[in-house]
Protein backbone atom coordinates (compact mmCIF):
# COMPACT_ATOMS: atom_id res chain seq x y z
CA UNK A 1 0.00 0.00 0.00
CA UNK A 2 3.19 2.30 -0.06
CA UNK A 3 2.93 3.18 -3.16
CA UNK A 4 -0.65 4.52 -2.91
CA UNK A 5 -0.14 6.79 -0.61
CA UNK A 6 2.76 8.74 -1.97
CA UNK A 7 0.90 9.01 -5.59
CA UNK A 8 -0.44 12.44 -6.81
CA UNK A 9 -2.67 12.33 -9.79
CA UNK A 10 0.42 14.03 -11.52
CA UNK A 11 3.08 11.58 -10.85
CA UNK A 12 0.83 8.68 -11.16
CA UNK A 13 0.12 8.82 -14.92
CA UNK A 14 3.87 10.35 -15.05
CA UNK A 15 5.02 6.68 -13.78
CA UNK A 16 2.63 4.49 -16.28
CA UNK A 17 4.00 7.01 -18.78
CA UNK A 18 7.26 5.83 -18.16
CA UNK A 19 6.41 2.28 -18.39
CA UNK A 20 4.12 2.04 -21.12
CA UNK A 21 4.82 5.04 -23.82
CA UNK A 22 3.71 3.35 -26.91
CA UNK A 23 0.68 1.79 -25.25
CA UNK A 24 -2.78 3.35 -26.25
CA UNK A 25 -4.02 5.93 -23.62
CA UNK A 26 -7.15 7.68 -24.93
CA UNK A 27 -9.30 6.87 -27.84
CA UNK A 28 -11.69 9.05 -29.51
CA UNK A 29 -13.30 8.02 -32.65
CA UNK A 30 -11.31 9.88 -34.79
CA UNK A 31 -8.29 10.37 -32.58
CA UNK A 32 -5.57 9.13 -29.84
CA UNK A 33 -3.31 8.93 -27.60
CA UNK A 34 -0.70 6.78 -26.10
CA UNK A 35 0.55 7.04 -22.67
CA UNK A 36 3.81 8.68 -24.42
CA UNK A 37 1.87 11.42 -26.44
CA UNK A 38 -0.16 12.42 -23.93
CA UNK A 39 2.25 13.21 -21.34
CA UNK A 40 4.23 15.29 -23.69
CA UNK A 41 1.13 17.53 -24.37
CA UNK A 42 -0.20 17.57 -20.61
CA UNK A 43 3.88 18.73 -20.28
CA UNK A 44 3.06 21.32 -22.86
CA UNK A 45 -0.48 22.24 -21.51
CA UNK A 46 1.03 22.70 -17.95
CA UNK A 47 3.61 24.93 -19.33
CA UNK A 48 1.12 27.13 -20.89
CA UNK A 49 -0.91 27.12 -17.80
CA UNK A 50 2.40 28.20 -15.37
CA UNK A 51 3.03 30.87 -18.02
CA UNK A 52 -0.47 32.07 -17.68
CA UNK A 53 0.35 32.68 -13.99
CA UNK A 54 -1.32 29.70 -12.85
CA UNK A 55 -0.20 28.56 -9.07
CA UNK A 56 -0.57 25.68 -6.70
CA UNK A 57 -4.10 25.47 -5.54
CA UNK A 58 -5.15 27.96 -7.56
CA UNK A 59 -8.85 27.01 -9.10
CA UNK A 60 -9.09 26.60 -12.79
CA UNK A 61 -12.33 25.30 -14.63
CA UNK A 62 -13.00 23.33 -17.36
CA UNK A 63 -16.31 23.87 -19.02
CA UNK A 64 -15.70 21.21 -22.49
CA UNK A 65 -17.65 17.85 -23.81
CA UNK A 66 -15.58 15.17 -23.49
CA UNK A 67 -12.52 15.49 -25.96
CA UNK A 68 -8.46 14.88 -25.79
CA UNK A 69 -7.87 18.30 -24.61
CA UNK A 70 -10.08 18.27 -21.86
CA UNK A 71 -7.47 15.47 -20.13
CA UNK A 72 -4.45 17.19 -21.39
CA UNK A 73 -5.52 20.13 -19.98
CA UNK A 74 -6.94 18.07 -16.64
CA UNK A 75 -3.42 16.49 -16.34
CA UNK A 76 -1.26 19.48 -17.36
CA UNK A 77 -3.01 21.11 -14.29
CA UNK A 78 -2.06 18.40 -11.91
CA UNK A 79 1.81 18.72 -13.03
CA UNK A 80 1.75 21.98 -11.57
CA UNK A 81 -0.55 21.57 -8.50
CA UNK A 82 -3.81 23.08 -10.34
CA UNK A 83 -7.14 22.60 -8.74
CA UNK A 84 -9.25 21.38 -11.30
CA UNK A 85 -13.07 22.27 -11.12
CA UNK A 86 -14.67 19.90 -13.89
CA UNK A 87 -17.96 21.82 -14.80
CA UNK A 88 -21.16 20.36 -15.75
CA UNK A 89 -21.47 20.93 -19.50
CA UNK A 90 -25.35 20.78 -18.95
CA UNK A 91 -25.66 23.96 -16.81
CA UNK A 92 -27.43 27.63 -17.70
CA UNK A 93 -26.44 30.83 -16.67
CA UNK A 94 -27.15 31.37 -13.61
CA UNK A 95 -26.08 27.75 -12.50
CA UNK A 96 -22.88 28.46 -13.89
CA UNK A 97 -22.64 31.52 -12.40
CA UNK A 98 -22.78 29.94 -9.35
CA UNK A 99 -20.35 27.43 -9.56
CA UNK A 100 -18.12 29.99 -11.01
CA UNK A 101 -18.36 32.40 -7.88
CA UNK A 102 -18.64 29.42 -5.21
CA UNK A 103 -15.34 27.98 -6.21
CA UNK A 104 -13.24 30.99 -6.73
CA UNK A 105 -12.41 30.33 -10.29
CA UNK A 106 -9.73 32.41 -11.63
CA UNK A 107 -9.22 30.42 -15.05
CA UNK A 108 -11.90 28.90 -17.52
CA UNK A 109 -10.81 26.58 -20.46
CA UNK A 110 -13.27 25.98 -22.86
CA UNK A 111 -14.13 25.21 -26.59
CA UNK A 112 -16.46 26.01 -29.38
CA UNK A 113 -16.19 21.90 -30.23
CA UNK A 114 -19.99 21.33 -29.71
CA UNK A 115 -20.96 24.72 -30.31
CA UNK A 116 -24.86 23.67 -32.91
CA UNK A 117 -25.44 21.99 -29.23
CA UNK A 118 -24.40 24.35 -26.64
CA UNK A 119 -22.46 27.70 -27.36
CA UNK A 120 -20.02 27.77 -24.04
CA UNK A 121 -18.68 30.91 -25.23
CA UNK A 122 -21.89 32.70 -24.73
CA UNK A 123 -23.07 31.03 -21.65
CA UNK A 124 -19.53 31.87 -20.14
CA UNK A 125 -20.33 35.97 -20.65
CA UNK A 126 -23.57 35.72 -20.23
CA UNK A 127 -22.84 33.99 -16.44
CA UNK A 128 -19.88 36.36 -15.70
CA UNK A 129 -22.14 39.21 -16.80
CA UNK A 130 -24.80 38.45 -13.86
CA UNK A 131 -22.62 37.50 -11.11
CA UNK A 132 -20.06 40.67 -9.79
CA UNK A 133 -18.64 38.14 -7.61
CA UNK A 134 -17.21 36.23 -10.31
CA UNK A 135 -13.40 36.08 -9.71
CA UNK A 136 -12.60 35.17 -13.64
CA UNK A 137 -9.15 36.93 -15.06
CA UNK A 138 -8.97 35.02 -18.19
CA UNK A 139 -10.72 32.71 -20.48
CA UNK A 140 -9.38 30.23 -23.23
CA UNK A 141 -11.22 29.31 -26.43
CA UNK A 142 -10.20 26.40 -28.20
CA UNK A 143 -11.22 26.33 -31.87
CA UNK A 144 -12.23 29.63 -33.52
CA UNK A 145 -10.53 32.69 -32.17
CA UNK A 146 -13.35 35.04 -30.30
CA UNK A 147 -13.14 37.92 -28.91
CA UNK A 148 -12.78 38.30 -25.00
CA UNK A 149 -11.30 35.02 -24.83
CA UNK A 150 -7.42 33.76 -25.10
CA UNK A 151 -7.49 31.79 -28.35
CA UNK A 152 -5.29 28.48 -28.16
CA UNK A 153 -2.15 29.42 -30.70
CA UNK A 154 -1.07 31.90 -28.01
CA UNK A 155 -2.35 29.97 -25.23
CA UNK A 156 0.16 27.38 -26.67
CA UNK A 157 2.73 29.35 -27.53
CA UNK A 158 3.22 30.48 -23.92
CA UNK A 159 4.63 27.17 -23.35
CA UNK A 160 7.84 28.07 -24.69
CA UNK A 161 8.52 30.25 -21.82
CA UNK A 162 8.44 27.33 -19.38
CA UNK A 163 11.64 24.36 -19.17
CA UNK A 164 9.85 21.00 -18.15
CA UNK A 165 12.42 21.08 -15.26
CA UNK A 166 10.00 24.18 -13.92
CA UNK A 167 7.25 21.43 -13.97
CA UNK A 168 8.64 18.79 -12.62
CA UNK A 169 10.08 20.76 -9.42
CA UNK A 170 6.73 22.04 -8.82
CA UNK A 171 5.36 18.79 -9.33
CA UNK A 172 7.81 17.18 -6.58
CA UNK A 173 6.03 19.43 -4.17
CA UNK A 174 2.56 18.84 -4.46
CA UNK A 175 1.38 16.53 -1.04
CA UNK A 176 -1.06 13.55 -1.29
CA UNK A 177 -3.18 15.71 0.72
CA UNK A 178 -3.73 18.50 -1.36
CA UNK A 179 -7.01 19.03 -3.18
CA UNK A 180 -6.58 17.41 -6.59
CA UNK A 181 -9.99 18.76 -8.16
CA UNK A 182 -13.20 20.02 -6.72
CA UNK A 183 -16.38 17.93 -8.68
CA UNK A 184 -19.65 19.54 -7.63
CA UNK A 185 -22.57 17.24 -6.90
CA UNK A 186 -24.79 16.52 -9.63
CA UNK A 187 -27.54 18.64 -9.49
CA UNK A 188 -30.61 16.83 -7.61
CA UNK A 189 -31.14 20.20 -5.14
CA UNK A 190 -31.44 23.28 -6.38
CA UNK A 191 -27.57 24.56 -5.69
CA UNK A 192 -25.07 22.10 -6.50
CA UNK A 193 -22.09 21.39 -3.76
CA UNK A 194 -18.34 21.65 -3.62
CA UNK A 195 -16.69 18.55 -3.15
CA UNK A 196 -13.07 19.06 -3.00
CA UNK A 197 -10.92 15.41 -3.70
CA UNK A 198 -7.30 15.30 -2.73
CA UNK A 199 -4.85 12.75 -4.24
CA UNK A 200 -4.58 10.61 -1.62
CA UNK A 201 -8.21 9.45 -1.95
CA UNK A 202 -8.54 9.59 -6.00
CA UNK A 203 -5.54 7.68 -6.75
CA UNK A 204 -5.50 4.67 -4.04
CA UNK A 205 -9.28 4.49 -5.10
CA UNK A 206 -8.55 3.99 -9.05
CA UNK A 207 -5.63 1.59 -8.07
CA UNK A 208 -8.07 -0.91 -5.53
CA UNK A 209 -10.97 -0.39 -8.26
CA UNK A 210 -7.88 -1.99 -10.48
CA UNK A 211 -6.60 -4.57 -8.22
CA UNK A 212 -9.38 -5.70 -5.95
CA UNK A 213 -12.38 -5.28 -8.58
CA UNK A 214 -11.62 -5.12 -12.40
CA UNK A 215 -8.30 -7.11 -12.97
CA UNK A 216 -7.11 -4.94 -15.79
CA UNK A 217 -3.96 -5.20 -18.10
CA UNK A 218 -2.79 -3.48 -20.58
CA UNK A 219 -4.29 -5.45 -23.36
CA UNK A 220 -7.71 -4.02 -21.98
CA UNK A 221 -10.10 -1.43 -23.52
CA UNK A 222 -12.22 0.13 -21.33
CA UNK A 223 -15.55 2.43 -23.28
CA UNK A 224 -16.91 4.54 -20.54
CA UNK A 225 -19.15 7.35 -22.21
CA UNK A 226 -20.22 9.36 -19.43
CA UNK A 227 -19.31 13.11 -19.16
CA UNK A 228 -15.32 13.76 -17.74
CA UNK A 229 -16.87 16.08 -15.02
CA UNK A 230 -18.22 13.00 -13.25
CA UNK A 231 -16.26 10.78 -11.60
CA UNK A 232 -17.99 7.68 -13.78
CA UNK A 233 -15.11 8.79 -16.37
CA UNK A 234 -12.20 9.96 -13.91
CA UNK A 235 -12.40 6.78 -11.81
CA UNK A 236 -12.03 4.36 -14.87
CA UNK A 237 -9.85 6.47 -16.50
CA UNK A 238 -7.31 6.16 -13.05
CA UNK A 239 -8.45 2.03 -13.05
CA UNK A 240 -6.67 1.97 -16.53
CA UNK A 241 -3.52 3.78 -15.75
CA UNK A 242 -2.83 1.70 -13.24
CA UNK A 243 -2.98 -1.40 -15.25
CA UNK A 244 -1.77 0.91 -18.59
CA UNK A 245 -4.90 0.13 -20.74
CA UNK A 246 -6.63 1.68 -22.71
CA UNK A 247 -9.67 4.14 -21.79
CA UNK A 248 -12.29 5.08 -24.53
CA UNK A 249 -14.17 7.68 -24.36
CA UNK A 250 -16.39 9.84 -26.89
CA UNK A 251 -17.59 13.68 -27.14
CA UNK A 252 -21.15 12.76 -26.52
CA UNK A 253 -23.17 9.46 -26.16
CA UNK A 254 -24.84 8.51 -28.91
CA UNK A 255 -26.13 4.61 -28.87
CA UNK A 256 -25.21 3.81 -32.78
CA UNK A 257 -21.80 5.15 -32.81
CA UNK A 258 -20.86 3.85 -29.07
CA UNK A 259 -21.75 0.23 -30.50
CA UNK A 260 -19.58 0.98 -33.51
CA UNK A 261 -16.77 1.97 -31.70
CA UNK A 262 -17.28 -1.07 -28.93
CA UNK A 263 -16.89 -3.34 -32.33
CA UNK A 264 -13.99 -1.77 -34.06
CA UNK A 265 -11.81 -1.15 -31.08
CA UNK A 266 -12.81 -4.55 -29.42
CA UNK A 267 -13.67 -3.50 -26.12
CA UNK A 268 -13.11 -5.40 -23.32
CA UNK A 269 -14.61 -3.99 -20.51
CA UNK A 270 -18.13 -1.49 -20.76
CA UNK A 271 -18.70 1.19 -17.86
CA UNK A 272 -22.03 2.53 -19.28
CA UNK A 273 -23.41 2.45 -15.48
CA UNK A 274 -26.66 3.86 -15.57
CA UNK A 275 -29.67 2.61 -17.29
CA UNK A 276 -30.58 5.17 -19.38
CA UNK A 277 -27.63 4.84 -21.09
CA UNK A 278 -27.41 0.70 -21.26
CA UNK A 279 -31.06 0.69 -22.15
CA UNK A 280 -30.52 3.02 -25.72
CA UNK A 281 -27.67 -0.12 -25.96
CA UNK A 282 -29.54 -2.91 -26.35
CA UNK A 283 -32.77 -1.34 -27.66
CA UNK A 284 -30.93 0.10 -30.82
CA UNK A 285 -31.35 -1.69 -34.27
CA UNK A 286 -27.20 -1.67 -34.53
CA UNK A 287 -27.01 -3.75 -30.90
CA UNK A 288 -27.69 -7.54 -32.44
CA UNK A 289 -25.62 -6.79 -35.69
CA UNK A 290 -22.78 -5.40 -34.04
CA UNK A 291 -19.93 -8.03 -32.50
CA UNK A 292 -19.66 -7.46 -28.65
CA UNK A 293 -18.13 -10.42 -27.85
CA UNK A 294 -14.87 -9.05 -26.63
CA UNK A 295 -16.79 -7.68 -23.37
CA UNK A 296 -15.97 -9.40 -20.84
CA UNK A 297 -17.22 -6.97 -18.10
CA UNK A 298 -19.90 -4.44 -17.70
CA UNK A 299 -20.72 -2.21 -15.31
CA UNK A 300 -24.29 -0.84 -14.49
CA UNK A 301 -26.98 0.24 -11.61
CA UNK A 302 -30.64 -0.18 -11.46
CA UNK A 303 -32.72 -1.66 -10.13
CA UNK A 304 -32.34 -5.90 -9.63
CA UNK A 305 -35.57 -6.35 -12.58
CA UNK A 306 -33.69 -3.77 -15.15
CA UNK A 307 -30.47 -5.53 -13.97
CA UNK A 308 -31.54 -8.97 -15.10
CA UNK A 309 -32.83 -7.31 -18.53
CA UNK A 310 -28.97 -6.32 -19.10
CA UNK A 311 -27.05 -8.81 -17.95
CA UNK A 312 -29.33 -11.27 -20.50
CA UNK A 313 -28.65 -8.64 -23.23
CA UNK A 314 -25.00 -9.36 -22.51
CA UNK A 315 -24.50 -13.25 -21.81
CA UNK A 316 -21.11 -13.27 -22.57
CA UNK A 317 -19.84 -10.57 -19.96
CA UNK A 318 -20.04 -10.92 -15.94
CA UNK A 319 -22.33 -7.74 -15.15
CA UNK A 320 -21.19 -6.27 -12.16
CA UNK A 321 -22.69 -3.23 -10.09
CA UNK A 322 -21.32 -0.32 -7.87
CA UNK A 323 -22.36 2.12 -5.04
CA UNK A 324 -20.54 5.61 -4.31
CA UNK A 325 -20.98 8.93 -4.91
CA UNK A 326 -18.61 12.40 -5.34
CA UNK A 327 -17.94 12.69 -2.15
CA UNK A 328 -16.22 8.82 -1.30
CA UNK A 329 -14.09 9.74 -4.72
CA UNK A 330 -16.80 8.50 -6.81
CA UNK A 331 -17.14 4.51 -5.80
CA UNK A 332 -16.44 2.47 -2.65
CA UNK A 333 -17.88 -0.77 -3.60
CA UNK A 334 -17.95 -3.13 -6.65
CA UNK A 335 -19.22 -6.20 -6.87
CA UNK A 336 -16.77 -8.66 -7.51
CA UNK A 337 -17.09 -10.68 -10.59
CA UNK A 338 -16.85 -13.77 -8.61
CA UNK A 339 -20.26 -13.25 -7.17
CA UNK A 340 -23.09 -15.13 -7.66
CA UNK A 341 -25.28 -13.70 -10.17
CA UNK A 342 -28.22 -13.05 -7.61
CA UNK A 343 -25.51 -11.65 -5.11
CA UNK A 344 -24.75 -9.47 -8.41
CA UNK A 345 -28.15 -8.42 -9.29
CA UNK A 346 -29.50 -7.02 -5.43
CA UNK A 347 -26.22 -5.59 -4.10
CA UNK A 348 -23.55 -3.34 -4.86
CA UNK A 349 -20.26 -5.57 -3.17
CA UNK A 350 -18.36 -5.11 -0.36
CA UNK A 351 -16.73 -2.13 0.10
CA UNK A 352 -13.16 -2.47 -1.49
CA UNK A 353 -9.46 -2.44 1.17
CA UNK A 354 -9.12 0.17 3.41
CA UNK A 355 -12.93 1.69 3.40
CA UNK A 356 -16.06 0.68 5.18
CA UNK A 357 -19.37 0.76 5.51
CA UNK A 358 -22.13 0.74 8.22
CA UNK A 359 -25.94 1.09 8.60
CA UNK A 360 -28.25 3.29 11.56
CA UNK A 361 -31.59 4.72 12.00
CA UNK A 362 -31.14 7.68 10.41
CA UNK A 363 -33.35 9.27 13.46
CA UNK A 364 -31.97 7.67 16.80
CA UNK A 365 -28.50 7.30 14.93
CA UNK A 366 -28.63 3.52 16.54
CA UNK A 367 -26.80 0.86 14.87
CA UNK A 368 -29.17 -1.12 12.47
CA UNK A 369 -28.51 -5.39 12.39
CA UNK A 370 -27.38 -7.04 9.30
CA UNK A 371 -30.46 -7.12 6.61
CA UNK A 372 -31.87 -4.10 8.39
CA UNK A 373 -32.57 -0.82 6.14
CA UNK A 374 -31.09 2.19 7.29
CA UNK A 375 -29.00 5.28 6.37
CA UNK A 376 -25.89 4.19 4.85
CA UNK A 377 -22.53 5.56 6.68
CA UNK A 378 -19.25 5.56 5.28
CA UNK A 379 -15.38 5.62 6.43
CA UNK A 380 -12.13 5.53 5.12
CA UNK A 381 -9.43 7.00 2.96
CA UNK A 382 -11.87 7.45 -0.38
CA UNK A 383 -14.29 9.72 2.12
CA UNK A 384 -13.82 13.67 1.33
CA UNK A 385 -13.27 16.27 3.72
CA UNK A 386 -15.76 18.30 3.53
CA UNK A 387 -18.03 20.18 1.48
CA UNK A 388 -16.29 23.76 0.07
CA UNK A 389 -17.42 26.82 2.25
CA UNK A 390 -20.27 25.09 3.96
CA UNK A 391 -19.61 24.67 7.60
CA UNK A 392 -23.31 24.21 8.64
CA UNK A 393 -23.51 21.15 5.77
CA UNK A 394 -20.60 19.56 6.91
CA UNK A 395 -21.81 19.33 10.70
CA UNK A 396 -24.40 17.76 9.08
CA UNK A 397 -23.50 15.58 6.88
CA UNK A 398 -20.71 13.90 9.59
CA UNK A 399 -21.24 12.03 12.94
CA UNK A 400 -18.59 10.21 14.94
CA UNK A 401 -15.73 10.08 12.15
CA UNK A 402 -18.58 8.89 9.59
CA UNK A 403 -19.80 10.46 6.56
CA UNK A 404 -23.48 10.09 6.50
CA UNK A 405 -24.13 9.58 2.82
CA UNK A 406 -28.37 10.35 3.13
CA UNK A 407 -29.04 6.97 0.40
CA UNK A 408 -31.29 3.94 2.32
CA UNK A 409 -29.36 0.49 2.27
CA UNK A 410 -28.51 -2.52 4.37
CA UNK A 411 -25.45 -5.17 4.97
CA UNK A 412 -25.78 -8.50 4.07
CA UNK A 413 -24.59 -11.24 5.87
CA UNK A 414 -21.71 -11.68 3.71
CA UNK A 415 -20.67 -7.90 4.04
CA UNK A 416 -22.19 -6.64 0.73
CA UNK A 417 -23.97 -3.35 0.21
CA UNK A 418 -27.81 -3.09 -1.06
CA UNK A 419 -28.74 -0.12 -2.03
CA UNK A 420 -32.63 0.94 -1.51
CA UNK A 421 -32.62 4.58 -2.81
CA UNK A 422 -32.22 8.33 -1.60
CA UNK A 423 -33.61 8.79 2.17
CA UNK A 424 -35.29 11.90 0.40
CA UNK A 425 -36.59 9.65 -2.16
CA UNK A 426 -38.74 8.13 0.46
CA UNK A 427 -42.49 9.00 0.12
CA UNK A 428 -44.82 9.00 3.02
CA UNK A 429 -47.94 7.41 1.69
CA UNK A 430 -50.76 7.46 4.37
CA UNK A 431 -47.92 7.51 7.15
CA UNK A 432 -46.39 3.99 5.09
CA UNK A 433 -42.86 4.53 4.07
CA UNK A 434 -42.25 3.94 0.43
CA UNK A 435 -38.90 3.46 -1.30
CA UNK A 436 -39.47 5.14 -4.91
CA UNK A 437 -36.74 2.05 -6.53
CA UNK A 438 -39.57 -0.44 -5.47
CA UNK A 439 -41.93 1.02 -7.92
CA UNK A 440 -39.54 2.36 -10.34
CA UNK A 441 -38.64 -2.00 -10.32
CA UNK A 442 -42.14 -2.79 -10.82
CA UNK A 443 -42.48 -0.22 -13.34
CA UNK A 444 -39.83 -1.28 -15.66
CA UNK A 445 -41.42 -4.96 -15.45
CA UNK A 446 -43.61 -3.83 -17.96
CA UNK A 447 -42.77 -4.60 -21.97
CA UNK A 448 -43.94 -1.16 -22.93
CA UNK A 449 -41.42 0.94 -20.08
CA UNK A 450 -37.86 1.77 -21.25
CA UNK A 451 -37.12 3.66 -18.17
CA UNK A 452 -39.29 4.74 -14.88
CA UNK A 453 -39.04 8.03 -12.46
CA UNK A 454 -41.28 7.82 -9.37
CA UNK A 455 -41.89 10.92 -7.16
CA UNK A 456 -43.86 11.65 -4.41
CA UNK A 457 -46.85 14.46 -5.31
CA UNK A 458 -49.18 15.60 -2.65
CA UNK A 459 -52.19 14.09 -1.94
CA UNK A 460 -55.57 15.61 0.78
CA UNK A 461 -56.28 12.24 2.10
CA UNK A 462 -52.51 9.99 2.01
CA UNK A 463 -50.37 13.27 2.53
CA UNK A 464 -48.22 12.06 -0.49
CA UNK A 465 -48.91 9.49 -3.40
CA UNK A 466 -46.70 8.13 -6.08
CA UNK A 467 -46.61 9.93 -9.39
CA UNK A 468 -44.52 7.57 -12.23
CA UNK A 469 -42.68 9.64 -14.91
CA UNK A 470 -42.44 7.07 -17.86
CA UNK A 471 -40.39 6.49 -20.77
CA UNK A 472 -41.77 4.17 -23.23
CA UNK A 473 -39.55 1.77 -25.58
CA UNK A 474 -39.56 3.00 -29.53
CA UNK A 475 -42.63 2.19 -31.47
CA UNK A 476 -44.50 1.09 -28.24
CA UNK A 477 -46.86 3.31 -25.75
CA UNK A 478 -49.24 2.61 -22.44
CA UNK A 479 -51.64 4.37 -21.27
CA UNK A 480 -52.38 5.62 -17.36
CA UNK A 481 -55.01 2.81 -16.98
CA UNK A 482 -53.51 0.12 -18.27
CA UNK A 483 -50.21 0.63 -16.10
CA UNK A 484 -52.05 1.07 -12.69
CA UNK A 485 -54.33 -1.64 -13.77
CA UNK A 486 -50.39 -3.77 -14.21
CA UNK A 487 -49.44 -2.54 -10.62
CA UNK A 488 -52.10 -4.31 -8.96
CA UNK A 489 -51.49 -7.50 -7.45
CA UNK A 490 -47.78 -7.02 -7.61
CA UNK A 491 -47.40 -3.95 -4.72
CA UNK A 492 -49.43 -3.02 -1.53
CA UNK A 493 -52.77 -0.80 -3.15
CA UNK A 494 -50.82 2.39 -1.79
CA UNK A 495 -47.94 1.99 -3.41
CA UNK A 496 -49.71 1.88 -6.85
CA UNK A 497 -48.95 5.21 -8.52
CA UNK A 498 -52.08 7.42 -8.68
CA UNK A 499 -50.64 9.31 -11.44
CA UNK A 500 -48.94 8.89 -14.47
CA UNK A 501 -47.18 10.74 -16.90
CA UNK A 502 -45.15 10.17 -20.50
CA UNK A 503 -41.58 11.56 -20.78
CA UNK A 504 -39.70 11.61 -23.87
CA UNK A 505 -37.07 13.80 -22.69
CA UNK A 506 -35.21 13.94 -19.09
CA UNK A 507 -34.37 16.57 -17.08
CA UNK A 508 -31.17 15.49 -16.75
CA UNK A 509 -27.54 16.84 -14.85
CA UNK A 510 -24.49 14.92 -15.13
CA UNK A 511 -26.03 11.43 -15.11
CA UNK A 512 -28.92 11.72 -12.92
CA UNK A 513 -32.52 12.32 -13.91
CA UNK A 514 -33.60 15.46 -11.69
CA UNK A 515 -36.70 14.25 -9.12
CA UNK A 516 -37.13 17.97 -8.00
CA UNK A 517 -37.90 19.33 -11.74
CA UNK A 518 -40.09 16.22 -11.74
CA UNK A 519 -41.59 17.69 -9.17
CA UNK A 520 -42.05 21.01 -10.80
CA UNK A 521 -43.41 19.69 -13.98
CA UNK A 522 -46.45 18.01 -12.04
CA UNK A 523 -47.34 20.80 -9.76
CA UNK A 524 -47.38 23.28 -13.35
CA UNK A 525 -48.40 20.06 -15.27
CA UNK A 526 -45.78 20.73 -17.67
CA UNK A 527 -44.13 17.50 -19.89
Amino acid sequence: MKRNVELTFGTFFLEAAERRSSSDFLIFLDTRHTYGSMRVSAMRRAASFLASGIKPGEHVGLLMSNCPVYIECLLGLQFIGAIVVPINARYKAHELAYVLSNAEITTVVTHDLISEYANFGDLLLEAISTNDLCQVSEMVMFGRPRIGFIDEHTFDARADQISAQEILNILAGIKVSDTSMMMYTSGTTADPKGCPLHHGMLIPNGINMNRSRYFLTSTDRLWAPLPMFHMASILPMLCCIDAGAAFLSMIHFEPGLSLQIMEEEKVTIAFPCFPTVTAALISHVDFGRRDLSNIRRINNSAAPDVLKTFQAAFPQAIQTGAYGLTESGGVIAFNHPNELLSTRLTTCGKPMPGLEAKIIDPDTLQPRTTGEKGEILLRGYAIFKGYYKSPEKNKQSFYDGWFRTGDLGALTAGGQIEFHGRLKDMLKVGGENVAAIEIESLLSQHDAVKVAQVIGVPDKHLFEVACAYIECHKGQTVNEKDLILFCRGKIASFKIPRYVRKVHTWPMSSTKIQKYILREWFNGEVV
